[in-house]
């Protein structure tokens, strides 16, 4: 390390990737998010807040017009704009470690990155990705239902062969897509908020980092999805758990594979 700013920016030279990661490792960074969770508790229940009533409101929309096929690809969805919800997670947990004052101007601002505007171009990205998924799945949905014709409006289509045969095709598509975002955004988005890097070099050293320790980066994803999946069958509720320590965890993994 060269040094850093004010700010607890690093300017460095090119990252060097760690490639032995061991599972024992998932258990030290999120005893780690655990910790700056407990010790910093209102920024990750205020972030974790604003995910869970954008979640309700969707669902209370989405329900009272009727548009069930609308409403599952928004609700199956809405994980993937979870990395972008947790970059001010990502500066709590930065500057706890670097052990600058943790204040709300600081955290808040932390979504412009350096200035550069590089952070909102991956919001950009993350949010059309959504679009863009929310479009496709709606798109199988609703040729389902004109397949099951009459009884296809209530939920109780999806237990039909049709419905079933719809939730394994999206879910496998929308595990695809999720997949990639989470391949270019597990260390490109800390990376960004830590380092003096282009998006370019970030998402490229992100894609390295899953190619160079994969077995344990899926069990990661894979936990990841479980989480969020439990998080939602509560109705958003344990997002005031999940989120918060699953955003400082992924710091702490930022700092374990970037060296």
């Amino acid at each position: 390390m060269t040094g850093s700013d004010a700010s607890g920016l690093n300017h460095q030279s090119p990252a060097m990737i760690v490639s032995d990661l061991q599972l024992g490792d998932l258990i030290a960074v999120l005893s780690a998010g655990w910790s700056d969770f407990r010790s910093h508790p209102i920024f990750g229940l205020f972030f974790a807040a604003i995910f869970a009533v954008a979640g309700w409101v969707l669902c209370y929309l989405l329900f009272t017009t009727g548009e069930l096929s609308w409403l599952i690809p928004a609700v199956a969805g809405f994980p993937l704009i979870a990395p972008f919800a947790a970059i001010g997670l990502y500066e709590v947990s930065r500057r706890h470690e670097a052990g600058i004052a943790i204040t709300w101007p600081g955290v808040l601002g932390a979504v412009r990155g350096r200035g550069d505007d590089q952070i909102l171009a991956m919001g950009v990205i993350i949010f059309v990705a959504f679009g863009f998924w929310v479009i496709i799945a709606h798109a199988i949905f609703s040729i389902a239902m004109v397949e099951a014709g009459a009884g296809s409006e209530t939920l109780a289509f999806l237990v039909t062969d049709i419905g079933i045969a719809m939730l394994v095709v999206g879910g496998a598509i929308g595990a695809g897509m999720a997949l990639a975002f989470y391949a270019i955004t597990l260390v490109s988005l800390p990376m960004l908020l830590d380092r003096e890097v282009d998006l370019m070099t970030a998402v490229i050293t992100s894609l390295a980092s899953i190619k160079g320790n994969r077995q344990v980066l899926l069990a990661w994803a894979l936990f990841i999805a479980v989480a969020l999946g439990i998080a939602m069958i509560t109705g958003f509720v344990g997002l005031f758990l999940i989120l918060p320590v699953l955003g400082h965890s992924t710091w702490h993994l930022y700092r374990r594979i970037v060296q």
